[in-house]
């Protein structure tokens, strides 16, 4: 299984706190980590610990930060080697704030990311042409997305658009895309719907609508919906044993899924299978050493059905 990963790659400053803040307000928090973090980075390790070859595409500066990425894909296996390094630019920092339930609010500094353009897409070229699967999040310039989704498409590659942060997307993207994977604030965002369909599976057909593929919504603790070739079908939640931090999930379930559908699985299958890699991520503290490996999902340790 060969996947190709175009996204963004950060350091991620989590502080835990009580609540949080209202407009003004100074705030004590708890314990403070730091640690890499970014969609892309996060999914093409995903990726790999599930037993992928993953080529990954992102922007870097010269910093330290950036010197700590290359040191980490190289340690979990993903080839960096077609990344931007950047003389100009810092690596992204996201600023995390958790609280007790587990839930998170981020805010981030692109940095780097800002750099990265439809020219070094077209320099992935062959590695996206190489892969099964090409996965695409958008913590990165729009241009770097839609160059990414259009080169799958000329190559023959199964395109997989994880839309998140989300905004507005256009209908020739959109056109370009075989699976997309919103969640629920992420899909109305994406459609840039002032008013949406109530009940999600009716958004999902919606979505599917707009896209020339498949969808899979996903919806926390309440599972996920997907839609493809007009057939919808439901995928029942795995439940965390506990919720220890959200963050990460939902790298986690691209990850996951990509890999599964690079491996054979039809849509169902490989969401059931995102699901569960997600739910063992909630459980763990963390970003990146939350991200589970094939021999984790296999002892179903941290989630229940």
């Amino acid at each position: 299984m060969k996947i190709a990963v175009i996204g963004s790659y950060g350091v991620g400053l989590t502080m835990r706190v009580p609540r949080m803040p209202g407009a003004g307000e100074t705030l004590t928090g708890d314990a403070f980590e730091e640690g890499p973090g970014g969609k892309g980075s996060n999914q093409a390790i995903g990726a790999a610990r599930l037993g992928a070859d993953v080529s990954l595409l992102t922007a870097i500066g010269t910093d330290d930060y950036g010197r700590a990425a290359r040191a980490l894909w190289e340690k979990e296996g993903v080839d960096a080697s077609g990344i931007l390094i950047s003389d100009d630019a810092p690596t992204m920092a996201g600023f995390i704030m958790v609280e007790p339930s587990g839930e998170n609010r981020i805010a981030i500094a692109p940095g780097a990311l800002d750099l990265l353009d439809a020219s070094h897409v077209e320099s992935f070229r062959g590695e996206i042409a190489a892969s099964d699967i090409v996965l695409v999040s958008m913590e990165i310039p729009l241009s770097a997305v839609a160059a990414a989704l259009r080169i799958g498409r000329e190559e023959g590659v199964r395109t997989v658009l994880n839309p998140a942060p989300a905004r507005p997307l256009n209908a020739e993207l959109l056109a370009t895309v075989d699976i997309i994977t919103p969640n629920q604030t992420e899909a109305r965002i994406i459609l840039d719907l002032d008013r949406a369909p109530g009940d999600d599976e009716g958004l999902a057909r919606l979505i599917a609508e707009r896209v020339d593929g498949a969808v899979v919504l996903t919806r926390g603790s309440d599972g996920a919906i997907t839609v493809e070739n007009g057939e919808v079908g439901h995928i029942d939640p795995i439940l965390a044993t506990q919720v220890v931090d959200t963050t990460g999930a939902g790298d986690s379930f691209n990850a996951a899924l990509v890999v599964s559908l690079a491996g054979g699985s039809s849509l169902r299958e490989a969401a059931q299978f995102a699901a569960k890699a997600g739910a063992y991520t909630v459980a763990t503290s963390g970003v990146v050493p939350a991200l589970p490996t094939q021999h984790d999902l296999n002892s179903t340790i941290g989630v229940s059905q």
